[in-house]
């Protein structure tokens, strides 16, 4: 879980004006972060199916919050990645 402070770190270094804190970009990059500590609690917790299912609805939302960055502004998609260092 995000705690208050960390989540407004990534909203300031992802936002795109001022008082953003919905933009794909923000979504993305929350979920990303969310992902990658689900990701380590399930290297130690093989079993924990719960989260396993969670952990794969984070996936699919953010695949299709990429989805629509990608088809609505390319640009902002792939600057997007490579901040975030996705797709290698």
């Amino acid at each position: 879980m995000l705690e208050k402070d960390q989540k407004q770190r990534i909203i300031e270094e992802y936002r795109t004006h001022n008082v953003d804190t919905g933009s794909p970009e923000v979504q993305i990059a929350m979920l990303t972060v969310r992902i990658r500590e689900l990701t380590e609690h399930m290297k130690n917790h093989t079993k924990d199916f719960h989260s396993r299912r969670g952990l794969l609805k984070m996936v699919g939302r953010r695949r299709k919050l990429l989805r629509y960055l990608r088809e609505k502004d390319f640009n902002r998609y792939q600057t997007l990645i490579e901040r975030l260092g996705l797709r290698h």
